[in-house]
């Protein structure tokens, strides 16, 4: 979402908002202020907040895009007039030598992307927000946390803290040599320090690939770009012999090493538990 933002503000930034077609009705999550409230305004910045784009015009609301998993930014130029499947919403926008557009779609058979058109004083679902990493806020949030959760939860948790996610929580887990099962609570002070470490390298990396990226979230895919998640069987890539393990939940995966993360001692798996039954 960092990268993207930033592709959006090179490609959108100055140009007058010209018409807002809703494409899913029910991707937009707010009904005041309306969508022609925001039409002849200048696009002045498009920024993040934790997995949120924020496009912030001259005057009036601002709005707030959330993709959620499946969710992808086509920028058009010039824009189209079609209507693909799973498409949510076609921004378009005045510019020099011509107009130019980003698209909101949707992959899959679930309909979670949303957009809210927000007023200047309403926060909508940016409001209790966790920390972002690489700030003073979030340092301090995992040197004082007595938290009992387990990592993994607390690092895709938006709430506790901004920005992760499953897959980065697995690589970053993994590169602190720390449990998915273990607790901030029940960290050492060096472990704090090295999931610290980890939360700054992981992403910072992260976020120098996806900077290669060209155009919106559709284009140049970046197959990949995880170290461990998603690469159950694999070896471990910090070559300590041992295959990469996974624990399966109802609707996601987690990634690890036994011997680099948990001691050797393979995680419960509630999925695999029924298998052998």
């Amino acid at each position: 979402m960092q990268a993207l933002s930033e592709r959006l503000t090179e490609s959108l930034v100055g140009r007058r908002l010209r018409e807002v077609r809703l494409l899913g009705f029910s991707s937009l999550k707010t009904v005041s202020p309306e969508p022609a409230e925001l039409l002849g305004h200048t696009l002045m910045s498009v920024t993040r907040r934790a997995k949120y784009l924020v496009f912030t015009f001259d005057h009036g609301p601002r709005i707030v895009l959330h993709l959620s998993q499946a969710g992808r930014v086509d920028i058009e130029e010039p824009p189209k007039v079609t209507r693909p499947r799973g498409a949510a919403a076609r921004f378009t926008f005045d510019g020099d030598p011509r107009d130019r557009a980003i698209l909101i779609r949707e992959f899959g058979t679930h309909r979670k992307a949303a957009w809210w058109i927000l007023g200047a004083d309403d926060d909508g679902p940016l409001e209790g927000l966790g920390p972002e990493p690489f700030t003073a806020e979030f340092s301090l949030l995992i040197h004082s946390s007595t938290s009992n959760r387990r990592l993994h939860s607390d690092l895709r948790d938006q709430r506790v803290m901004s920005g992760i996610g499953r897959g980065w929580g697995d690589d970053i887990l993994h590169e602190a040599r720390l449990s998915p099962f273990g607790a901030l609570g029940s960290l050492s002070d060096v472990e704090r320090e090295r999931l610290i470490g980890a939360v700054n390298k992981v992403l910072s990396q992260a976020l120098a690939v996806e900077r290669t990226r060209v155009g919106g979230l559709s284009e140049s895919s970046l197959s990949g770009r995880f170290a461990v998640h998603g690469r159950f069987g694999e070896p471990c890539p910090l070559l300590c012999g041992d295959t990469l393990a996974r624990i399966s939940f109802e609707s996601y995966e987690m990634t690890y090493c036994p011997t680099c993360q948990t001691k050797g001692k393979v995680l419960a798996d509630r999925r695999l538990s029924r298998l052998l039954r």
